[in-house]
């Protein structure tokens, strides 16, 4: 009995024989549909059935669910499983009856919803591999139908090694592992690289129970960083730090290794579980230094290019793997306090004299310096005492100003050696730095590398002229330009300066002579050696008014002298009081008043 007749009922009243007979059998029609409709399943809307698929094409998969009319179903929705044929028993959901033309219509992907969740948790319970479809692209991953719900499988559990073109997977049907599950917000997480790894956890443990240090192993480049190379052993990872890729500086390993290169590398270190190994590339080939020329010796010039450089000093790579220091105080004779990046940079080519050649600890130094003669071997040449040259004006100091007349060869010249006449308080009155100075050499310091320097010295000393002009005693006209706690200074003719203390500043009213003023003054003291002037404005009413005091008593005393002559030469003929008079008088003169 066929299925679709296995639930048929015949009527209690039909009549068999006049049916065979060829007779008119007398039943309705709703009659005939009850019949027909009872040999059919009974199906309610928005249940899950099952039924068999009975035609696939490209578009469509048609499907018999022991209905009057069979489902259709789009192709897309049995994409997870392209083994698909027909006689598959598959669950549908019966999402209407019978549409506007009269079509059951059928969803596979709603009926496996509507039971994918139970089995996803069972899945992830049972630790189950599962098959899933991989739709499409997304952000740090891809998304993956899993018995119809879209599941996230990121980009680091499609495989143990990295990917880097996902492209290549959509529309592949892979195996999976269910990892990670919110129940809250439904959201699937799978992995396929949890499927190997078990795999290859068994054969990292075989591969690391056989590490040994020195060892050389072929590896495939994994991935590359900016501080090394990670290199896949088999199973198992090591890394080969940027200083172990080459013997030479490498600024990027990019340009030594490329992805997916298979190089031999050399065991370095681990750790005492191998979880962590250190690899060398570097150290398959001699070291540079073993190659090195047996006749280079100190003196040699060598060339080579900058590669690092550095506050202090920059590194040469005369050969792959082969360095000298360039210390920065020998890249230039000065001894001013530089950088290396003032006289070279990164790329350059330069030639350089060996100064210490150490094999043993593979190290050298060098210099540029050399290349050129030490100004100082033949100074007295150059810049003998008395020579007059320009320099430039280095830096300050508060006792005088350092300069450079060329590149090696400094010069001071002292505050006091700037001016004859102007008082110099710091030497940023006086110039800049930067600026250009004239200068004569005063003495040369060969063992210290230093000149003294003079600038006065290119005019001959005024002061020999103010020595006859500010005589001791002389009046001068003068200017207070500048008030001091101790007293004042006065600005004078020829562009010479005087001083003088308070009680010299007082006027004849009374009064203290202030700041701007103009007034005599008198020089009470001259020394051209310290080229000190001391004046007194007081002076000049004062000794005038000594001058007339002194000439009224000499006067005074003259008058008195000559009467005692005119009394001495009278007759004899003299009273005793008169000689008593001429006694008093002659007392108080010889007294002086």
């Amino acid at each position: 009995m066929s299925e679709l007749t296995k639930n048929v009922k015949p009527l209690d009243d039909f009549n068999w024989d006049e049916y065979e007979n060829g007779a008119k059998v007398n039943v309705s029609k709703e009659e005939l549909d009850k019949a027909y409709d009872e040999t059919l399943n009974k199906v309610s809307e928005h249940q899950v059935v099952e039924g068999t698929v009975i035609f696939i094409d490209k578009k469509e998969v048609i499907v018999n669910i022991g209905y009057k009319s069979d489902g259709i179903i789009p192709a897309s929705e049995f994409r997870y499983n392209p083994d698909l044929k027909v006689g598959d028993t598959v669950e549908v959901y019966v999402e209407n009856q019978e549409d506007k033309k009269g079509q059951l219509i059928l969803s596979h992907k709603k009926a496996r919803l509507s039971k994918s969740w139970e089995r996803i948790n069972a899945a992830l319970e049972n630790q189950e591999v599962i098959q899933g479809y991989i739709k499409c692209r997304t952000k740090g991953g891809m998304i993956v139908d899993v018995f119809g719900i879209e599941a996230f499988l990121p980009g680091s559990q499609i495989d143990v090694h990295p990917i880097r073109d996902y492209d290549q997977f959509v529309g592949k049907t892979m195996e999976f592992k269910v990892v990670k599950i919110n129940q809250e917000f439904r959201n699937v997480v799978v992995s396929h690289k949890a499927l190997i790894e078990a795999e290859l956890e068994a054969q990292k443990k075989e591969i690391i129970s056989k590490l040994e240090k020195g060892q050389i192993l072929e590896g495939t480049v994994k991935n590359i960083t900016t501080y090394g190379v990670f290199v896949d052993l088999g199973g198992v990872d090591g890394l080969i730090h940027i200083t172990d890729l080459s013997w030479g500086r490498v600024d990027d390993p990019h340009k030594v290794v490329e992805l997916d290169q298979k190089i031999n590398v050399v065991i370095l270190d681990f750790d005492d579980e191998k979880k962590r190994i250190a690899l060398g590339l570097k150290q398959l080939t001699p070291h540079p230094w073993d190659a090195l020329d047996p006749n280079l010796k100190v003196g040699d010039h060598v060339k080579g290019k900058v590669v690092v450089i550095a506050d202090y000093g920059a590194f040469v790579e005369i050969q792959p793997g082969v360095e000298g220091l360039i210390h920065v105080s020998e890249m230039s004779w000065s001894q001013h306090l530089r950088s290396a990046q003032e006289f070279l940079k990164v790329g350059d080519e330069v030639e350089a004299v060996i100064l210490t050649l150490d094999r043993d600890e593979r190290k050298m130094s060098l210099g540029i310096k050399q290349l050129k003669e030490d100004p100082w071997e033949t100074i007295e040449i150059k810049y003998p005492v008395g020579s007059k040259h320009t320099a430039k004006v280095r830096n300050f100091t508060n006792f005088g100003v350092f300069v450079e007349l060329e590149e090696g060869v400094d010069g001071l010249i002292h505050i006091s050696d700037l001016s004859w006449t102007k008082k110099v308080k710091h030497p940023s009155e006086f110039t800049q730095v930067g600026a250009d100075i004239d200068v004569v050499v005063l003495e040369i310091d060969k063992e210290n590398r230093r000149l003294s320097l003079g600038h006065k010295q290119l005019e001959d000393n005024p002061w020999d002229v103010f020595e006859t002009i500010y005589t001791v005693g002389s009046i001068h006209r003068g200017k207070i330009i500048e008030s001091l706690e101790k007293g004042a200074v006065i600005a004078l003719d020829k562009g010479v300066e005087g001083f003088a203390t308070p009680k010299h500043l007082v006027k004849e009213d009374g009064t203290q002579a202030t700041l701007g003023e103009e007034l005599p003054f008198k020089v009470i003291e001259f020394n051209k050696d310290s080229k000190r002037i001391i004046l007194s404005h007081s002076r000049t009413f004062e000794d005038a008014q000594r001058d007339e005091k002194k000439a009224a008593k000499k006067a005074r005393a003259k008058k008195d002298k000559d009467e005692v002559v005119k009394i001495d030469n009278q007759p004899a003929a003299t009273t005793l009081g008169d000689i008593d008079v001429l006694a008093q008088l002659k007392e108080k003169m010889e007294k002086g008043e």
